[in-house]
């Protein structure tokens, strides 16, 4: 597994908007927009690609575009539903498949409600979409859903995370599949209940309300 904190001023700052508690929702929802382009670009950066001949005003030349099969984007709900339009904006040509997870307070496992994927992933490339990979349950049991169905690369897109949901995903995928993680900032901890830390604070319950 791979993971990539993507550094940059602009991330830097709009997290920090969106840990204010006071931040408006609007400005919120957009900043999460914004953020998860940025985050997007970087997910991307190994996307599978083609060559296409492409005629210009003057003349013939060969350039490139997104392989077969497409991408397949797959957020979990129902807050990755609030990244989607981030993703999809530059990947327009990607599928879109739906996982629905939601994790038990008691046990902080995943448990799954909600299954909109296709049978056959086999050789596709998959992003995941989850906001905060807390305790990484959720993510995980994303991860097992697309690779049984014969995904072989896997990118995780997720605005925070904590050092132990990172461990978590590293010793559950090992060197079985090709995993990365792409996320704008790692926290410091885990509290006491499963809640990143610093995290969002009050804001946290917003990413769950985006839509």
């Amino acid at each position: 597994m791979d993971l990539h904190v993507a550094n940059h001023p602009l991330i830097d700052h709009k997290v920090t908007v969106l840990r204010d508690k006071t931040t408006p929702s609007p400005t919120f929802r957009l900043l999460v927009d914004e953020l998860v382009t940025l985050l997007a670009y970087e997910a991307t950066r190994h996307v599978r690609v083609e060559e296409r001949a492409v005629t210009t005003p003057l003349t013939t030349t060969t350039g490139t575009r997104i392989a077969n099969p497409a991408p397949l984007i797959v957020p979990i709900l129902r807050a990755g539903l609030g990244m989607l339009d981030g993703m999809t904006r530059l990947l327009p040509s990607a599928e879109v498949g739906f996982l629905g997870l939601k994790r038990d307070e008691q046990t902080l496992e995943a448990v799954t409600y909600a299954n909109r994927l296709p049978e056959d992933l086999t050789g596709r490339q998959v992003f995941i979409l989850d906001p905060m990979l807390a305790t990484g349950g959720s993510l995980v049991a994303a991860i097992d859903y697309v690779l049984e169905r014969g995904a072989t690369d896997v990118t995780c897109v997720c605005l925070l995370a904590a050092p132990e949901g990172i461990d978590h995903v590293r010793e559950h995928v090992g060197d079985s599949a090709d995993v990365n993680i792409v996320v704008a900032c790692v926290d410091e901890k885990l509290n006491e209940v499963g809640y990143i830390v610093p995290g969002l604070g009050d804001a946290g319950d917003r990413l769950y309300g985006l839509v």
